[in-house]
């Protein structure tokens, strides 16, 4: 599946603002951080624009319905690996799934689905209300202090972390320059 095709997949199922900036952070962080390690950047990005694919419809059945959604959405877009089902439902690890992130992008979109959230708020929070001149010790500080999004999951981000077996400030370096290199387009 490429990215086109997943925008156009993405359309049909979401189509609240906010919930659609944040799926194209993701996916903007997601082909940074593949391009950092190498890996199919198209792919990664794929996996970040639809992980919520549907979210916005069935809250209460997520990452379950995504795997209905997609499986069914095969016959439009024959693209849709099994890989890319299994990255999208693990994303809700522990929080809404039992789909354990094995894979290495697996692991990079547990960890930046909270953590782009957090940067996000962070970069609201800034006179510039931009990444682009966001440092690492402002997000930590904010990620210290639980009442600052209190929405983006601390645990889920530092796990990620943890099983990217990278450090929390190196992670969230590669999250703010993953959302630098496309601030425009998600307006920050």
């Amino acid at each position: 599946m490429n990215i086109t095709q997943a925008h156009e997949l993405l359309n049909t199922y979401v189509a609240g603002e906010t919930l659609r900036r944040h799926c194209l952070t993701v996916s903007a962080v997601m082909g940074y951080w593949a391009s950092q390690e190498g890996a199919d950047s198209e792919q990664w990005q794929t996996a970040g624009l639809l992980h919520d694919i549907d979210f916005e419809k069935y809250p209460e059945a997520h990452c379950s319905k995504a795997k209905e959604i997609l499986e069914a959405e095969r016959a439009r877009f024959p693209g849709i690996t099994d890989e890319l089902i299994r990255a999208v439902q693990s994303h809700g690890w522990k929080l809404c799934c039992d789909v354990e992130p094995v894979s290495r992008m697996e692991k990079v979109l547990y960890t930046v689905d909270e953590l782009t959230g957090l940067v996000f708020a962070c970069a609201m929070a800034r006179p510039s209300k931009s990444v682009m001149d966001m440092e690492v010790k402002s997000v930590l500080k904010k990620f210290k202090t639980k009442a600052f999004a209190a929405g983006c999951n601390r645990a889920v981000i530092q796990e990620g972390a943890d099983m990217l077996g990278m450090e929390l400030s190196d992670v969230i370096q590669r999250c703010i320059d993953g959302m630098r290199a496309r601030h425009e387009e998600l307006g920050v």
